[in-house]
């Protein structure tokens, strides 16, 4: 383990959700099983006048909810504690940053990490306050949060903002998906065998499913998310960036360049979607009342937060395509949705079936070569093969040699954010997304958008535990296969 150098971590938004949700309990198990936490320092920043006692306080209560209770150690958590400090900044207040300057100025020679697990729409105020502040060093470091503007001209303006105070490599635009260890594992399975590389392209590959799937619904953030919607808030980051992953071709190294060069010619490559391909190609569904483990649970529009009669949606599901000679004709289907049958995420990549059938199977169908990523809840490989049932006849049926990290390991898995972070503090940029890849991303996904505003067709209805909408699983057999969910 490559030891840490002194920094501050100043988070913006430092009561809030996702801080005390995922942030902070990620920093607390790196705290706990580092060697070396001399000169940690973590502020938590926010508009509410709260001494660090109190907000010691609201961490501590968090923490016990978020983490573990076999991993909470409470002579780890009085350590950890004593990196904490809080200080009141209205992000919008140049006045404020003074406050925090004065905190800073103690030990002005180290790493700065500024997490803004913020709106959006404060990035730019947050990060010109801090330059008239003079608070960024060149040894500063700043974390942007997703999802970066509504399109294309929102995301260029803020990256401009944000521009004129950090330089692009001190830019860490996060996706926490690539901070799992399953997404490492697809990059190691990718590009440290010899395996698989002959087989991954059109030749053998028959189709690629992305499937990012969730129990839950807006969970209390129904004004925020009914002003995104999950186009914005998975497909445009997490799903483009899996599918990226997937598709890119080997770097010439694992520096951040060579690896995000590669992810920016797969969005480049990705078949421009026309007015008629939206109304074909893609699929966005609400849901409506239903059951999630046996329990009923609201439609989207008895959420509190959403107004009645919202038209954003909660599931998508699309098909693209990729023009280059590696995939050209290879669907790649992604679909992400709310209140769905399963908490899942998995890639599913099918292989062809063999050129002739020179055995009968048990079932008296067919099976593909299959290969399933696992990102969650358990994450972990599985290969689908075909072998020969045992006794005096040659029948085949599928079987799957299944790696699951968990049990091969015998140890806890980082989390995604506890990667991610100790990435940032060591300025490692591989897993974070560069400008020209965001850009990318947004002009793919802008035709749909424009599409959707454009239909006055609502949403198609879906209920509640089910996998989406109907026309998910028409959009894939129309192409005569089918989600792995439906076989």
């Amino acid at each position: 383990m490559i030891p840490l150098e002194a920094f501050d971590l100043i988070l913006f938004g430092g009561s809030g959700d996702l801080a005390m949700r995922k942030l902070l309990p990620a920093l607390y198990y790196r705290h706990r099983d580092s060697h070396s936490t001399a000169g940690w320092r973590i502020v938590g920043v926010g508009r509410e006048e709260l001494s660090r006692e109190a907000y010691l306080e609201r961490v501590e209560a968090a923490a016990r909810k978020f983490i573990a209770p076999r991993d909470f150690d409470d002579e780890a958590w009085v350590a950890f504690a004593r990196c904490l400090d809080y200080a009141r900044v209205d992000a919008r207040q140049a006045g404020d940053f003074a406050r925090l300057g004065s905190l800073l100025s103690e030990k002005p020679a180290r790493v700065r990490v500024f997490y803004l697990a913020t709106a959006p729409g404060l990035f730019s105020a947050i990060c010109h306050n801090l330059g008239a502040a003079g608070l960024v060093t060149p040894d500063s470091r700043v974390v942007l949060e997703k999802p970066l503007g509504r399109d294309l001209a929102s995301a260029r303006e803020i990256n401009e903002l944000v521009g004129e105070v950090f330089r692009e490599e001190q830019i860490y635009r996060i996706d926490h998906y690539l901070g799992k260890e399953t997404v490492q594992n697809l990059i190691a399975l990718r590009f440290g065998n010899t395996l698989f590389e002959p087989l991954w392209s059109r030749a053998c590959v028959r189709d690629v499913q992305i499937t990012l799937a969730e129990t839950v619904g807006v969970e209390g953030r129904g004004e925020f998310y009914d002003n995104t919607g999950a186009l914005r808030d998975m497909v445009q980051n997490h799903l483009l960036q899996l599918l990226c992953i997937i598709a890119m071709e080997p770097p010439a190294s694992i520096d951040p360049d060579a690896m995000r060069d590669e992810k920016l010619k797969v969005l480049r490559a990705l078949r421009p979607l026309t007015r008629e391909d939206v109304a074909t190609r893609t699929v966005r569904g609400q849901y409506r009342a239903g059951a999630i483990n046996g329990r009923p649970v609201p439609g989207y529009q008895e959420e509190e937060g959403i107004p009645a009669g919202s038209r954003t949606e909660t599931f998508v599901a699309l098909k693209a395509e990729l023009n280059n000679w590696r995939w050209a004709g290879v669907p790649f289907y992604l679909r992400t949705g709310k209140r769905m049958q399963e908490r899942l995420a998995e890639v599913v990549v099918n292989f062809r079936e063999v050129p002739h059938a020179l055995f009968p199977s048990v079932s008296g169908e067919r099976a593909a070569n299959r290969l399933v990523i696992r990102l969650q809840p358990d994450e972990g490989l599985e290969l689908h093969l075909l072998a020969k049932v045992p006794g005096d006849e040659m029948r085949l049926r599928p079987v799957a040699l299944n790696l699951d990290f968990a049990e091969t390991y015998h140890t806890r898995q980082w989390d995604a954010y506890e990667r991610l972070l100790m990435d940032v503090i060591r300025g490692k940029l591989t897993l974070f997304m560069r400008r020209d890849e965001l850009d990318a991303a947004w002009r793919w996904i802008e035709p749909i958008l424009e599409g959707w505003e454009q239909d006055p067709a609502p949403p198609r209805p879906y209920t509640a535990g089910t996998w989406g909408p109907a026309a998910s699983s028409a959009l894939v057999g129309r192409d005569g296969l089918a989600w792995l969910q439906d076989t």
